[in-house]
């Protein structure tokens, strides 16, 4: 899963979940935030290709750590 969070003082206040598949408001700033970024369609498919990018190319060399390391 690839989550990518906002924070602002140590306040989170949008979160992109892969699971979700769009943006969350937590904060009257974040949603208002999360409803501009989920009506661009174009984040929403370059958020969603991050987990291909990121997540299935590291899967590998992180488990291949943890077992190393146990």
């Amino acid at each position: 899963e690839f989550i990518r969070s906002s924070y602002f003082n140590k306040l989170e206040y949008t979160r992109f979940s892969s699971s979700v598949g769009k943006f969350v408001g937590f904060t009257e700033y974040g949603v208002r935030n999360a409803g501009y970024w989920n009506n661009d369609a174009s984040l929403l498919s370059a958020m969603k290709a991050q987990k291909e990018v990121y997540c299935l190319n590291h899967i590998q060399i992180e488990y291949n750590n943890m077992l190393t390391k146990s």
